[in-house]
């Protein structure tokens, strides 16, 4: 207790404020805690926010009310609790609040339905994020968890399967835990999960302290929960079809009774598709055309398992185990036409065939202790975890003259972690501190066989391992019309790579502080942050990939972290109107680099430091309503953008405008049914990094869908990409680096979905931080 009191001592002539929170109890009749009670808050018929009981305790914080043209309303707040088998409560109230205790009252009828008057919209623009609703999108809910990502407001997936939101790299969450796939791997698990499992994607541009420091901005995926009591399931199935089939089902079930959750779920999914790469290279003295037609074929299984019991009425204790297992094989036909310097003849034709089965799994094992004291004012939470990942690649690469090439991959990552957060709210005061530790080992295996024979030159075994350890802590407050959320995150890193084969080795120690800060002044809002991008362990692996004997992959053991500034300004407008400037300088950037040796006639893909990136841009959102029937959302922002390096034998600075926009559009056609329709269309204007030049990008996507089954089942039917036109096109001219690549993932898919629900809404499963997730997100 003296250690918090003189941290907001510390921290009081900073943050002299605090924000709004509304706490309180629900219990029955008889003064048992009520779990699962949703707890709602709305100011002239308008949403503001849900709650859901945990040991009969609630908490909504950060509450703002409704602005309007003088501000935010004085008028009063509407507080209402409901849960299944009781009378619902409706409670007005002005803030500041006091604790509020809420008795709910047995009620004997049968309940026909709910009518919620204040919906939420499709997407909300609230203090530190943008929330895109996935439930209430058509598109989104009706395929698969990555198509719903791709669909969230400012998020772009480029050629190489990276992710970035509104300009910047992004680190990917699930229910608030850092997922452990990244590029293909990460794309290959959420295939394999329907969308109509998420409720929610949270675009977090300039995270607070609490979350982890790495990543330019965040994107936090949300699950639906199974609400019920007793032994409930939810079922979800898609079908999808493009050139190929595919498909992807998934269960989730609760089982609660007293003391005890258990709770999971089990999801599998079957892709089909394709994938294009032409690749056209100047090598001076001869141009090279290359196209690889490559046909993509995987299963991957999906689990959960969770056990909470309730130890006391403040006290839990839990096992978690989550798991993954992907198998997958993929043929590739390469040819490669081979013309005269000035692309008028052509002088051969080299054929080559690729084929690579890959496997995967992925497991944590998590125990979590959960305490509540002084009714929820304070609280703590600890994780332990251990969590090993293996991955391995046998690939055959043949070409027509007999040249073979046989390169079995192994890797094996162990990761340990603990962390502790600590939580106090005193009064308006809200802080929260806590420490982590990481340790993580990563072997890997390259082994080179050229035909038939082993290749020890060309072999590899690298070993990394890194460990962090972090401490953090975050205060926030309100004082008057300003409101102030303050953090400081400190960690110390040591890293070790060493190629066994190349007797290289690669250490480093680093201490970094990382702080963010958050200001609101009536309808204005000013973010700031540090943030630090370590690159995943596959990228510093030095083993090379080959897709025909003059093209591989390789990755470079010395890369170092990326450090990136964000600071954005935004003005709020009747609170559909948003518009907001933001500038991000990152240093020391780490990208995919494609080298071009016109000597060898080999085209390599590595990874680089380079200089630094700096964007800086302008983007305004908007909501409209034309008619009851009809809502419509519209994005749009311009971008200047510079990159620049030492790279090669030379020195580039490179500058552009840029734009983009996104129109959204949904349409009630039978409410009473749930017959409604969307249609959504995006543009990505052109733009660059570091050497590379791409061309614009353009999709639209329509959707319908249908309550049945008394409302229990929904029907959906979508069409991704209609007129096929989302392909990347990127061209290099830079001293004698002289390429074009064209890229395409299959994105003209139609699917139908079908989602059924059963059960009585009560308490969910617990939404269950994890200690290792961040480490296991770099993994591949």
């Amino acid at each position: 207790m003296k250690t918090i009191s003189i941290l907001l001592l510390t921290f009081m002539p900073i943050f002299a404020i605090a924000q709004s929170n509304i706490n309180g109890t629900v219990t029955d009749t008889e003064g048992h805690p009520l779990d699962g009670v949703t707890i709602t808050l709305s100011q002239q018929n308008k949403y503001i926010a849900t709650a859901i009981t945990d040991l009969g305790h609630f908490a909504l914080k950060d509450v703002k009310g409704i602005k309007g043209p003088n501000g935010i309303s004085n008028a009063p707040y509407t507080l209402t609790a409901t849960s299944m088998g009781y009378q619902s409560y409706t409670k007005e109230l002005q803030l500041p609040a006091d604790s509020i205790h809420i008795i709910l009252q047995p009620d004997q009828k049968q309940l026909q339905g709910i009518t919620v008057s204040a919906a939420k919209p499709l997407i909300e623009r609230q203090t530190d994020r943008v929330v895109f609703n996935v439930e209430n999108s058509i598109i989104a809910s009706g395929g698969t968890s990555w198509e719903a990502l791709t669909k969230a407001p400012g998020v772009t997936v480029n050629s190489d399967n990276s992710i970035s939101a509104y300009r910047k790299d992004v680190q990917v969450y699930m229910d608030g835990k850092p997922l452990h796939l990244s590029g293909d791997d990460l794309v290959n698990y959420l295939q394999g999960l329907p969308s109509s499992t998420i409720t929610k994607i949270e675009v977090l541009t300039n995270p607070p302290a609490s979350f982890e420091a790495q990543g330019g901005s965040i994107i936090n995926i949300v699950t639906k929960k199974v609400k019920k009591q007793g032994i409930n399931l939810a079922l979800n199935g898609n079908y999808i079809q493009g050139i190929y089939g595919s498909y992807n089902g998934s269960a989730t079930f609760n089982y609660r009774k007293d003391k005890l959750n258990v709770y999971g779920n089990y999801g599998y999914g079957h892709k089909h598709t394709y994938m294009d790469n032409r690749t056209y290279i100047n090598f001076g003295d001869s141009y090279w055309a290359t196209n690889d037609h490559t046909v993509l074929e995987s299963n991957s299984h999906n689990y959960r398992l969770g056990v909470d019991y309730q130890l006391t009425d403040n006290q839990i204790l839990g096992v978690l185990v989550t798991g993954n297992n992907r198998a997958g094989h993929s043929n590739g036909n390469i040819p490669t036409h081979i013309y005269s310097a000035d692309k008028s003849t052509l002088d051969s034709t080299l054929q080559t065939n690729s084929t690579d089965k890959k496997y995967g799994s992925g497991y944590t094992y998590n125990i979590n202790y959960s305490l509540k004291m002084d009714s929820g004012k304070r609280s703590l939470n600890v994780d332990l975890d251990y969590a090993p990942y293996a991955t391995s690649s046998y690939a055959h690469v043949n070409t027509d003259n007999d040249y073979r090439i046989y390169t079995p991959t192994t890797q094996h990552i162990n990761i340990l972690s603990g962390k502790a957060d600590y939580v106090y709210t005193l009064n308006k005061w809200n802080l929260t501190t806590g420490f982590k530790y990481s340790s993580i080992e990563s072997d890997n295996k390259f082994t080179f066989i050229e035909s038939d024979v082993l290749m020890p030159d060309k072999s590899n075994h690298f070993r990394y391992t890194e460990n962090t350890s972090a401490l953090y802590t975050s205060i926030s407050g309100t004082f008057n019309k300003l409101t102030v959320q303050g953090g400081l995150r400190a960690e110390y890193t040591n890293t070790r790579g060493y190629s066994i084969t190349l007797d290289s080795l690669n250490k480093r120690s680093y201490f970094k502080l990382f702080p963010t800060l958050y200001l609101q002044y009536n309808q204005f809002q000013l973010t700031y942050s540090y943030r630090i991008d370590r690159p995943e362990y596959a990228r510093m692996n030095p083993a090379r990939h080959y897709s025909s004997p003059y093209n591989y992959y390789v990755g470079n053991p010395a890369l170092q972290p990326a450090f990136t500034h964000n600071v954005e300004l935004a003005y709020t407008y009747k609170e559909n109107y948003t518009l907001t400037a933001n500038y991000t300088s990152t240093s020391n950037i780490f990208t995919n680099v494609t080298v071009q040796d016109n000597a060898t006639k080999t085209y390599y893909i590595t990874h680089q430091n380079l200089g630094a990136s700096i964007n800086s841009g302008l983007r305004i959102s908007a909501s409209f309503h034309p008619a009851s029937w009809w809502d419509v959302n519209a994005e749009a922002g311009g971008y200047f953008t510079q990159e620049k390096s030492a790279y090669l034998q030379g020195h580039y600075n490179i500058k552009m405008f840029s734009y983009d926009g996104r129109l959204n559009q949904t349409f009630t056609i039978d409410k009473k049914n749930g017959i409604a329709a969307e249609v959504t269309a995006q543009y990505i204007g052109p733009g660059i990094q570091n050497i590379y030049r791409s061309k614009g990008l353009s999709e639209v996507d329509l959707g319908v869908k249908a309550n049945v089954l008394k409302g229990k089942g929904t029907i959906r039917l979508t069409a991704n990409d209609i007129f096929n036109a989302f392909t990347y096109r990127v061209s290099i001219n830079y001293l004698d680096q002289q390429s074009t690549f064209y890229h395409k993932n299959e994105s003209r898919l139609a699917t139908l979905s079908f989602s059924f629900r059963l059960g009585k809404d009560i308490k969910a499963a617990r939404n269950r931080n994890t200690a290792s997730e961040e480490e296991k997100r770099r993994a591949q």
